[in-house]
């Protein structure tokens, strides 16, 4: 019984992990001409927040936000320089089934300047 019990509380517990993967490009500069060089490629920036039964919604705007402030921390602009080639990426891990749940927003970005 006790055997059995173990058992099942073993496969609950770990059925009960998922993690979750989605991502999505964009960009909001125009790069159609050849009026620019690559200052950094592949910057990075995270945030992440866990939550108890997800009783709050809404942070995804704000991790974006996070992530995003945090590539300006570490490279900061000059002038005529842009993030472009964005892909904003969500991982969402879920531990005990909606219990507790972390979500992870990673943005990756390249720094162009505009030449003359």
């Amino acid at each position: 019984m006790k055997t059995k019990f173990l058992t099942l509380f073993s496969l609950f517990f770990l059925a009960s992990c998922v993690s979750v993967h989605t991502g999505m490009p964009s960009s909001s500069a125009s790069l159609s001409s050849n009026n620019f060089k690559y200052v950094i490629k592949d910057a990075k920036g995270s945030a992440s927040v866990t939550q108890f039964l997800s009783l709050i919604p809404g942070f995804k705007e704000t991790l974006i936000n996070d992530a995003k402030m945090e590539i300006l921390k570490k490279y900061p602009l000059k002038d005529n320089q842009v993030l472009a080639n964005i892909t904003v990426d969500f991982k969402n891990n879920l531990i005990l089934g909606p219990v507790i749940r972390t979500t992870k927003c990673t943005i990756t970005a390249d720094i162009i300047e505009f030449v003359k």
